[in-house]
């Protein structure tokens, strides 16, 4: 079913839907497959903390599996694929993205719990037009010509030139906020390069990845080339993660996970990409436009209920506006409904989960022991997995809630008084994924963006990415980008080859 009008209610949960819940299976070798053993996990509806729907809860055997399918289309019918057929097949994956878009909308915001507007704008439409893009790259892979100097044996000359090859099967991990547009980010990419994708969701949000690769199969891929194992970041994730059969690792999620990942990585001399957490800082001078301050809070800090590596957490005000602009934040924060993400007025909407609810309630709790001033204490509905949105005053830099990643609607305010001053507090955190300036003076654009220790740096905007934008962190943020010409090459290895001739 296609996608309905973006901000449309959503009375009666598609019929596909409810029979894709009944049975969510893995896909290895393009088959539909339970965990070898035999076991599942739950998946749960944050709105109402019930079970959706029951998972296999994959080991190292199914691991085995899937790489081995991998390995096989890998060195199969994918490698013998023109370029031109595999930018077919991926721009017939997005048409069929957009023709199940309903059912993939309501799928994703029943298992994570955002609004079905973002689900259909951002889940859906993104990642169609994400295959879109990275279809256009596969047909333009290219190496270079190379003069070289090689003075033996006398009268041999030589002519090198490199080339650019798939690296093999890639082990993709992928985080439960934006699971279906995360996928696509890792899929689309390493399929335009050539590589085959054993692809592990976060274990609270499978079920559009899953989808996802029966999609993949929908629309031709050979069987291997996309496969989807579920299970535990402890067992399925790192059992894969140490795979032999693994040539690259692409992993989104947490600071601390990403850096045993590139551990392991690094052991086996595997590539790697690591997109990790963020502490995002929104510095706004005297003379920015307070119109803006709707948009750089709704989108800027609470898009996704403030689930997103790039919401902006901090938010330092010159002294100037500091009152003003404030008020203004605090009555935005307080205007925000909260409820079901299937209802899409609701702007604020269930945590992905419970273990992430006592989360950040636990930082809510940290933050007025340590003597940060709340601002909001706004109420949440007792069933599900809701936390109402909270603002803090009064907060020190060392605090917690100015240095860990919260993950959630907690946003903490602070003044500065001269510019190097907002800039410097900025980058007082161990991330560095995005941040942004707010001013309405282009000699301070110009002269601050270079001062911010940040992957990426909106201007007047915040938290919004773009396909042809790389994305990617400063300090622990990460390591590599997403997105661009630099995707592609995320999925490639350079072949330096020298001919001699006579």
């Amino acid at each position: 079913m296609k996608i309905a009008r973006p901000d449309s209610l959503v009375e009666t949960v598609s019929p596909d839907v409810t029979s894709f819940l009944a049975a969510p299976l893995a896909v290895i070798g393009g088959k539909s497959s339970p965990a070898q053993s035999g076991e599942t996990s739950p998946v749960y509806n944050p709105a109402t903390g019930e079970v959706l729907a029951r998972v296999p809860a994959c080991g190292p055997a199914d691991i085995d599996r899937a790489v081995a399918a991998a390995q096989e289309a890998f060195e199969g019918p994918w490698s013998k694929m023109l370029p031109a057929q595999r930018q077919g097949l991926l721009l017939k994956i997005a048409d069929l993205i957009e023709a199940h878009g309903e059912e993939l909308a309501q799928l994703e915001t029943l298992n994570q719990g955002k609004s079905i507007m973002l689900s259909r704008l951002i889940e859906v439409q993104s990642s169609a037009e994400y295959f879109r893009y990275m279809a256009g790259w596969a047909t333009k892979i290219e190496g270079s010509t190379l003069d070289v100097s090689i003075p033996i044996p006398p009268g041999m000359s030589y002519q090198a030139f490199t080339r650019k090859e798939a690296v093999g099967v890639v082990a993709a991990i992928t985080p439960w906020n934006f699971p279906l547009n995360m996928a696509a980010w890792k899929i689309a990419p390493a399929l335009a390069a050539g590589c085959t994708v054993v692809l592990k969701p976060a274990e609270e949000t499978p079920l559009t990845s899953i989808r996802l690769a029966r999609i993949c199969l929908e629309a031709g891929l050979p069987e291997g080339v996309v496969n989807v194992v579920t299970g535990t970041g402890e067992t399925a994730g790192a059992a894969l993660v140490a795979h032999p059969g693994v040539a690259k690792i692409t992993f989104t999620g947490s600071t601390g996970t990403g850096k045993r990942i590139g551990i392991q990585a690094m052991q086996d001399m595997k590539r790697v990409t690591l997109e990790l957490g963020g502490k995002a800082p929104m510095v706004m001078f005297d003379d920015m436009d307070l119109d803006l301050l709707g948009p750089a809070t709704g989108i800027g800090t609470f898009f996704n209920t403030g689930q997103t590596c790039c919401a902006g957490a901090r938010i330092y005000l010159q002294r100037g506006i500091y009152d003003k602009a404030l008020e203004v934040i605090a009555g935005i924060t307080r205007s925000l409904p909260l409820g079901s993400g299937l209802d899409p007025r609701n702007q604020l909407n269930p945590l992905v989960s419970a273990r992430h609810q006592a989360h950040v309630k636990a930082c809510i709790a940290k933050g007025i022991e340590d003597g940060a001033r709340p601002l909001i204490g706004g109420t949440a509905p007792d069933k599900g997995f809701y936390v109402a949105p909270e603002l803090f005053t009064d907060v020190r830099q060392d605090m917690a809630l100015m240095q860990e990643e919260v993950f959630g609607p907690v946003v903490a305010v602070t003044p500065f008084d001269d510019p190097d001053e907002g800039i410097r507090l900025a980058n007082d955190t161990r991330y560095g994924l995005g941040a942004s300036l707010w001013t309405t003076d282009l000699n301070k654009v110009m002269r601050y963006v270079p001062k911010l220790k940040a992957g990426v740096i909106w201007v007047n905007s915040h938290n919004i990415p773009d396909q042809n934008m790389p994305f990617g962190g400063f300090k622990q943020s990460g390591i590599g980008r997403e997105h661009g010409r630099g995707a592609l090459d995320n999925y490639l290895e350079t072949k330096s080859v020298c001919v001699a001739y006579r």
